[in-house]
């Protein structure tokens, strides 16, 4: 079986979508402390294309004054102004694109709601568009979960935990993780070095790193298509 392994994150890029598709299942890792102010820290926040370039869609959360407060899941929207703020944009860069009209009902509802934690909010939007996708892969919450360890150790101990036999890691996995412990227990450990597609984009020349939104704006069903492609 193979596994894979991400904290959740706000409207994800397509690499975040590849890797789940690849995967008999995947865990969203919610129990951990919330990265700030890091450059590969996108729990909170996504990038979509505008009109000239591409901007940030970032929800604002509540710095927490214990440690437990800092885990995903017991992290707090800071206010309600970025609901709006964020369809305003959406409707703004995506209207005119091909298949906005057939999804905009479900943001506008998603915005219209009272999202006072963030992990729910994160929960709602991704499975919305696992569906959207048509990917099927089953997710496990590690908060749902009593499995213990930290870093490799930890991500070793889900892999035993579900019974997998091959863990597939971001590229930044090799900076921690202890191959030789996996090797051990007969988990093969591969590496995602996710190939971005190109694929047109209603406002100019191609940018690539955007949210998934992007793509499904522009294509519809045949997102999972380019997605999935080489």
């Amino acid at each position: 079986m193979i596994l894979s392994i991400n904290q959740p994150a706000y409207l994800p890029w397509l690499g975040y979508f590849e890797r789940i598709a690849r995967s008999d299942l995947h865990i969203v890792l919610d129990d951990v402390k919330i990265e700030r102010n890091t450059k590969t820290s996108f729990t909170n926040r996504n990038k979509i294309r505008t009109t000239q370039d591409w901007s940030w869609l970032t929800v604002p959360v509540s710095r927490g004054e214990t440690l437990e407060d800092e885990i995903i899941k017991n992290v707090k929207t800071d206010n309600i102004h970025w609901k709006k703020k964020h369809l305003r944009s959406l409707n703004q860069s995506y209207t005119r694109t091909p298949f906005y009209q057939e999804h905009q009902p479900w943001f506008e509802e998603f915005y219209a709601q009272q999202w006072t934690y963030l992990a729910p909010m994160l929960k709602a939007s991704t499975e919305n568009l696992l569906d959207t996708l048509g990917i099927k892969t089953p997710l496990l919450y590690s908060s749902e979960m009593n499995v213990g360890g930290h870093k490799s150790e930890l991500v070793l101990n889900f892999c035993k935990e579900v019974g997998a036999d091959t863990y597939v890691s971001g590229p930044f996995g090799r900076d921690y993780l202890d191959l030789e412990s996996f090797s051990e227990e007969n988990i093969d450990v591969e590496f995602s070095e996710y190939i971005h597609p190109e694929y047109k984009q209603y406002h100019g020349e191609f940018i690539p790193y955007m949210s998934i939104v992007d793509l499904i704006f522009n294509h519809g069903s045949e997102s999972l298509n380019i997605l999935m492609s080489d």
